[in-house]
Formats: C-alpha cells, sequence, structure tokens
C-alpha cells in the first residue's frame, strides 16, 4: 500500500472531478439554445466527446487502484468510518462507470452514432427505441445527480478530514505544490 497517490492519480482524480461538473454545466448550456439549433447540437456533441474522455479516465484510474492501492486510512478512524467510506469510494466509482455507459446508451438508443470530438464513430448497434432512450435518460439524469450529491458528501469528508480532525486524508489527493 502506497502512503500517498501518485501523480497519475492525483491528476486523474481532480481531471475527473472537473470533467464531471463540466459535463453536468454543459447539460444546461444545451437549454440555452431552441431545439434544431446548431448550438445545441455542438453542446450535445461536447457532451458526449467529454463523457466518453471522462470513461477512459474512469477505466485507467480503475486500474491504477487495482494496480496500486491506496494509502491507508488514519489509524484514528472507527470501524464504522471505514466502512462508511469504503460504501462511497465504491458508490462514487460504480457511478462513475454507470453515467457515461448510460450516457453511450442513450446516445445509441437515440438512434446516434458516438463521435469522439470528431476523430472516430461508433455507430449505434441497436436500432432507434424513442420508449427506452427516455427510460436510460432518466436514469442517467438519476446518477448524474446522484454523483454530485455524493461528491459533495465526499468533498465534506476530506475537509472535515483537514479541518476538525487535522490528519492527511485531504492533502495526500492534494498537488505536490498544494500539499506541502
Amino acid at each position: 500500500m502506497n502512503p500517498t497517490y501518485t501523480s497519475a492519480q492525483k491528476a486523474i482524480h481532480w481531471a475527473v472531478f472537473l470533467l464531471v461538473i463540466g459535463l453536468y454545466g454543459l447539460t444546461y448550456v444545451e437549454e440555452l439554445f431552441p431545439r434544431g439549433d446548431p448550438g445545441r447540437a455542438l453542446v450535445w456533441w461536447l457532451h458526449i466527446s467529454f463523457g466518453l474522455l471522462l470513461f477512459a479516465l474512469v477505466v485507467i484510474r480503475v486500474g491504477l487502484r487495482l494496480m496500486l492501492g491506496t494509502p491507508g486510512l488514519p489509524m484514528e478512524m472507527s470501524e464504522l468510518e471505514r466502512w462508511a467510506a469504503k460504501i462511497a469510494h465504491l458508490l462514487l466509482y460504480g457511478l462513475l462507470v454507470a453515467i457515461p455507459v448510460l450516457g453511450i446508451l442513450l446516445t445509441w438508443y437515440r438512434g446516434d452514432a458516438l463521435s469522439f470530438f470528431g476523430l472516430f464513430t461508433i455507430p449505434a448497434p441497436v436500432s432507434p427505441d424513442r420508449d427506452t432512450a427516455r427510460f436510460i435518460r432518466e436514469l442517467h439524469s438519476l446518477c448524474a445527480n446522484s454523483i454530485l450529491i455524493l461528491a459533495g458528501v465526499h468533498a465534506a469528508a476530506a475537509l472535515w478530514h483537514h479541518f476538525i480532525r487535522k490528519d492527511d486524508v485531504l492533502k495526500r489527493m492534494l498537488p505536490e505544490s498544494a500539499s506541502s
């Protein structure tokens, strides 16, 4: 077990955070354009492309976590706190996988191809199905809202560790210059 996260793990953690916030924000930008407007299509193209980037980073992050492990939790934490931290991380990772997968399925069931910034396109392997797309969209939205809530709890816990517990939980995930 490593005493701290590697620079790559930290960079991916913060990139994933920024992508989740940015992707959520893009869903509101879409509402600025009327249906059929090219601006709306551009927003969704960006949302899909950045969503695929998020998915790739999450796969890399999970791989790094499996290969490198994580720093141990502070000894002062109770068994209940340790259990809660593990469940919260498991839920975060589950949502970070589920959200892009649901987004991919949603795109395909809408009858659209996946495009990654125009570099490559993956055509829909399924026939468009409006009812299925609507159901997947609701799940996608529910998961997106859930990850914001859970990430907020995660951040609050990190701040609690930093300012109340005064341990190194938060510092372990900060960039080197910020944690010194």
